[in-house]
């Protein structure tokens, strides 16, 4: 028996961590999407982007957005969006 069996053998005898199972809550997001239309959230563990506000203007114009220090927060969703459109442009 190696020490990993020995110790799930004495975590069991315990019986206090078995019985209670650790239950994850759904993460809540703090900082939620620039676009207007989205209800999505754009920190950083969601995969949100920030964006300049040209961008955001060529794909959701002017009154699309709201910006937060010059930039435009998107949420992951969003910026494939954003990401699909522009993939044809050259801007080298």
């Amino acid at each position: 028996m190696g020490f990993k069996a020995k110790a799930r053998k004495h975590k069991a005898d315990s019986g206090n961590e078995s019985d209670v199972e650790k239950k994850t809550a759904a993460k809540e997001g703090e900082i939620s999407c620039g676009i207007k239309s989205c209800d999505g959230y754009a920190d950083k563990s969601f995969g949100g982007r920030s964006l300049s506000i040209d961008n955001a203007i060529d794909v959701w114009g002017d009154g699309g957005y709201s910006e937060r220090k010059g930039r435009v927060r998107v949420c992951k969703s969003c910026y494939r969006k954003w990401k699909k459109d522009n993939k044809s442009e050259d801007t080298y």
